[in-house]
């Protein structure tokens, strides 16, 4: 088990370090490596809170920051994730990558873009978030 750990903390070592370059500064890139731990990590609410708890912080301000402050290349992020991605699934002249939206259904409109739209995980128009 205890060599398990050493070679996955190896290999997400390695893979996070592929967008390291995208990260202008060495705080913004541990920032990165925390948040993708975070949304690897096995918490049902993945938010700043909850990343941050994961990442070891006691509030979400740092999190917040990466996502607000720091200066990244977030289209060339994009392509480094693309390539990633078709690496390890994909063929890049005939593969097709396919993402369908979820819903969750909402009870209230408190929440960001909550309102009254088809809604697929309940087949019908519901009071919901889709993204």
């Amino acid at each position: 088990m205890q060599s398990e750990v050493l070679e996955w903390s190896a290999g997400f070592t390695a893979f996070c370090s592929r967008f390291a370059h995208r990260f202008s500064r060495v705080e913004s890139r541990r920032r990165m490596v925390a948040y993708v731990r975070g949304l690897l990590a096995e918490v049902e609410r993945k938010n700043g809170w909850t990343l941050a708890e994961a990442a070891g912080d006691a509030g979400p301000e740092g999190m917040q920051r990466l996502l607000n402050f720091y200066a990244w290349d977030c289209d060339g992020l994009r392509d480094d994730v693309r390539e990633v991605v078709v690496e390890a699934i994909g063929d890049e002249k005939t593969g097709v990558l396919i993402v369908d939206e979820t819903g969750f259904l909402k009870k209230g409109n408190r929440s960001a873009g909550v309102a009254r739209q088809y809604s697929g995980t309940a087949g019908r128009i519901e009071n919901s978030q889709v993204g």
